[in-house]
């Protein structure tokens, strides 16, 4: 008999091996076995201790959460039409499951039964997350109230599941092929990658709107009815305005049908609306406390952003003749800017990145600050272009981490970080399982046999996924509910990965990760200097930006009714902060991923409020470099001894304490938004 690949739990999924016809039979026997785990600890004669729930129902729940793991990665990084199949018929029950696990109120009362004093200070937390989390997975609700809650949870994730198919297949559906005459001024590197419309029988150069060919040709081609066709395709993807022949993709009635969904549940609870819901498990008291946070940064952004887009009509009337620049013109006109101002474009630095040279920087950065190493190792995996690393201290395995940098067909947009297993002192075999992360980009690959060349921003993602990737691997908590990224607060998840960006704004580390891609030399330290006076160039338009999803997402999920237009509501955020207008038919809530299908929902706004923690973070080490600089000894950022604190008091923490107590063992007191302003020039 052949045996099932997601039934394999001896050591690291079999990626190569999972095949769409996997999948149903593995979630019947993982489903089965956790329902008889389910029956075995809610019996009346189990006892009631965490070692005993944990020996017997978390052992299966986690072998199915790392097998329908494993199958959700595929979904997001190689999709086809059989896995998709697969996926959706499997997730009503896995859904159905999990919610009425959350709900079972004889676990619950088990849980609540357990005597606090036998437990550890990790499992005291761990204890704390499981009872608010069953209130708010309706454990405390009875008859018809309970089974419409899990109704709305099962139709929640069919929905979201909808969204991002809706969102994917929109973006890849897309392609315009554009002549000679039109990408005049879009790098070379991106015109080979575009040259293959001649294999589809294609005239010209076919264009996408995946990032790695939208953003340059916006950013570089010289006509603007080209940016301007790319511009109304990618804000209209997966909406009501995109063109005839994508209507499919429509998500309008799903976004309208899942924001109800939402508002149900939250009344069901006993809340006013889902934001309450959403900040439970946060840093931030109320949804109140978001919403003055927000209009605070951008009545403080305003001054500078309105000094941003002053300077680009100017430029763009005196030096482009454009005296009326449009949405899809101010990313070309800001290049042109920023060549202008400072003598230095993207596509210059972009040379001195490959990403061979760039991962060897970060490793070294990572190996240095928190006294570990890097080595190569091996595991199957999904695609060939996809490599497996493993993080060791003293010659003791700590982590392991895949890494998926090259876009392509059939994988989502943008990058995230995930994790495969967490770190865990097992309770049925009494040892220690360490943690494995997938770290997923979506960057340009290699031409005519050169190295893929990354933009800084490139890096910068990188760099943050990878700070993600840290946060879970380096936990030293034993509890997997609370080690790594588990437990942590949601607004506080982002200060490791924004953390990790700040370095690459330090010279020191980037001469030592740039070589340009056909001479070898390392980035000059003139150029490096430009990139340096440009770092805050338009930054009080990019931190407006954010404010604009963040307080839309908020007010979506308490003020705004749900049978209403959400444009209407968009709009307004619009012109309260925005100060680039958008064109009527835009529509870029309809992919708003990060909300509708990625766990965002209320909560996008963490980017913001973590960027205050991470910046004050990054100032200690700032801090320590300033004074081992007056003492005339080493004046990098890349300080072991601040790297260490950091480690011990966040990166090893996880989530086994609150976020504001592991920054204060850190910081010694409270985060300041005053770091945050200066490292944005906005002091």
């Amino acid at each position: 008999m052949m045996t099932n690949p997601l039934l394999d739990f001896s050591d690291l999924p079999l990626f190569d091996q999972i095949q769409p016809e996997h999948v149903g039979p593995a979630m019947d026997d993982l489903l089965a076995k956790a329902e008889t785990a389910l029956a075995q600890v809610t019996a009346d004669d189990f006892p009631a201790t965490w070692s005993g729930i944990a020996g017997v129902l978390d052992v299966a729940t986690e072998n199915l959460g790392r097998a329908w793991g494993a199958v959700s990665h595929l979904n997001s990084v190689a999709d086809t039409p059989e896995l998709r199949a697969a996926y959706n018929a499997a997730l009503p029950r896995v859904t159905e499951f999990w919610t009425r696990l959350g709900a079972d109120e004889r676990l619950y009362a088990k849980y609540k039964a357990i005597d606090v004093a036998s437990l550890n200070e990790e499992q005291l937390q761990a204890h704390k997350n499981a009872i608010r989390n069953f209130v708010l997975s309706g454990a405390e609700l009875t008859g018809a109230d309970k089974e419409r809650f899990a109704l709305i949870q099962e139709r929640q994730a069919e929905l979201s599941q909808k969204f991002s198919e809706n969102s994917l297949d929109a973006t890849d559906a897309f392609a315009y092929y554009a002549t000679d005459d039109e990408v005049a001024g879009v790098p070379d590197d991106v015109l080979q990658t575009a040259a293959q419309a001649e294999a589809e029988g294609k005239a010209g150069y076919r264009l996408s709107l995946k990032m790695p060919s939208y953003l340059p040709v916006m950013q570089f081609a010289e006509s603007s009815s080209l940016r301007e066709k790319l511009y109304k395709a990618y804000t209209t993807r997966a909406s009501d305005q995109a063109l005839p022949e994508f209507s499919q993709f429509d998500n309008s009635t799903v976004m309208r049908e899942i924001l109800a969904l939402r508002q149900e549940e939250s009344r069901l609870l006993g809340y006013q609306n889902f934001g309450e819901v959403s900040v439970v498990a946060k840093m931030a008291k109320s949804p109140e406390e978001v919403v003055t946070f927000l209009r605070d940064l951008a009545r403080r952004a305003r001054p500078y952003a309105e000094k941003d887009i002053a300077d680009l009509r100017r430029f763009a009337a005196e030096k482009l003749n454009q005296t009326d620049p449009q949405p899809w013109d101010y990313a070309y006109i800001g290049e042109k800017l920023k060549e202008a101002r400072y003598a230095f474009s993207e596509q210059e630095v972009k040379q001195y990145f490959t990403a061979p040279k760039v991962l060897t920087g970060l490793f070294r950065i990572v190996e240095t600050l928190f006294e570990v190493q890097i080595r190569e190792d091996s595991a199957p995996v999904w695609k060939p272009g996809v490599a497996f690393y493993r993080i060791e201290r003293d010659g003791q395995l700590v982590g392991q981490f895949y890494l998926d940098q090259p876009a392509r067909t059939g994988k989502r947009g943008g990058a995230w970080m995930d994790d495969v297993r967490a770190r865990w002192l097992r309770p049925d075999t009494g040892k220690l399982q360490t943690p494995v992360a997938h770290l997923v980009c979506n960057f340009a690959e290699g031409v005519g046999g050169k190295p893929a060349l990354l933009t800084h921003d490139d890096v910068t993602t990188l760099f943050h996924e990878f700070g993600h990737g840290l946060h879970h691997m380096l936990t030293q908590v034993n509890e997997h509910d609370v080690s790594g990224i588990s437990g942590v607060e949601w607004d506080a998840v982002e200060l490791p990965s924004q953390f990790m960006e700040n370095f690459c704004w330090e010279w020191e580390v980037l001469r030592q990760m740039t070589a340009h891609v056909d001479t070898g030399e390392p980035l000059p330290r003139t150029l490096f200097d430009k990139m340096l006076a440009a770092k805050n160039f338009q930054s009080g338009m990019q931190t407006l930006r954010q404010v604009e999803f963040s307080l839309f997402d908020m007010l979506l999920h308490t003020s705004h009714n749900p049978d209403e237009d959400l444009m209407g509501l968009l709009n307004e955020v619009r012109r309260e902060v925005a100060v680039i207008s958008s064109p009527a038919y835009s529509r870029t809530a309809h992919t708003f991923s990060h909300i509708f299908s990625g766990g965002y929902a209320a909560g996008y706004y963490s980017y913001k409020w973590a960027e205050v923690l991470s910046a004050d973070a990054y100032a200690a080490f700032e801090e320590t470099a300033a004074a081992n600089d007056e003492a005339g000894s080493d004046k990098s950022t890349v300080s072991v001894e601040a790297g260490r604190k950091y480690r011990t008091a966040i990166l090893e923490a996880g989530g086994s304490r609150p976020a504001m107590e592991s920054f204060k063992a850190f910081r010694g007191r409270e985060p300041s938004l005053d770091a945050l302003l200066r490292h944005q020039g906005m002091a």
